[in-house]
C-alpha cells in the first residue's frame, strides 16, 4: 500500500510540474488547475506514506528520483527538449543514488 501511495504522488508531482510549463506562466487555465489539483495529490499521499511509516529520506529521495526522470523524459517527448549522453547518465546516477539510499535503509533497520 505504502508503495502504491508513493506511486500516486509522483504521478501527481510529474503532472503538477509539466503542467507548469503548459499553463505558459500561470496564464491558461486548466493548465493552472491541474498544477493545484497535482501537488494537492502528490503531497497528501506523500503524507499517507510518511504516516504508513516509510523514512522521510527514502520517501523523498524516491518521490523526488523518479519525478526527476519522469519530467525529464516528458521534455524529451512532448516538448521535443534535447537529451545527451551526459544528461541520461546524470539520470541514472540519480536513480541508482535512490537505490543505494533504499538498500542502506533497508540494512540500518
Amino acid at each position: 500500500m505504502v508503495y502504491l501511495l508513493l506511486a500516486v504522488a509522483i504521478v501527481g508531482e510529474v503532472v503538477a510540474t509539466v503542467s507548469l510549463k503548459l499553463s505558459d506562466g500561470f496564464t491558461k487555465p486548466w493548465p493552472l488547475v491541474a498544477v493545484v489539483v497535482g501537488y494537492l495529490v502528490a503531497f497528501t499521499s506523500l503524507g499517507f506514506v510518511l504516516k504508513l511509516g516509510m523514512p522521510i529520506g527514502v520517501a523523498y529521495a524516491i518521490w523526488c528520483a523518479f519525478g526527476i526522470a519522469a519530467v525529464a523524459a516528458v521534455g524529451v517527448v512532448l516538448f521535443k527538449e534535447p537529451v545527451n549522453l551526459t544528461m541520461v547518465g546524470g539520470l541514472v546516477l540519480v536513480v541508482l543514488g535512490v537505490v543505494a539510499i533504499e538498500l542502506g535503509s533497508a540494512s540500518a533497520g
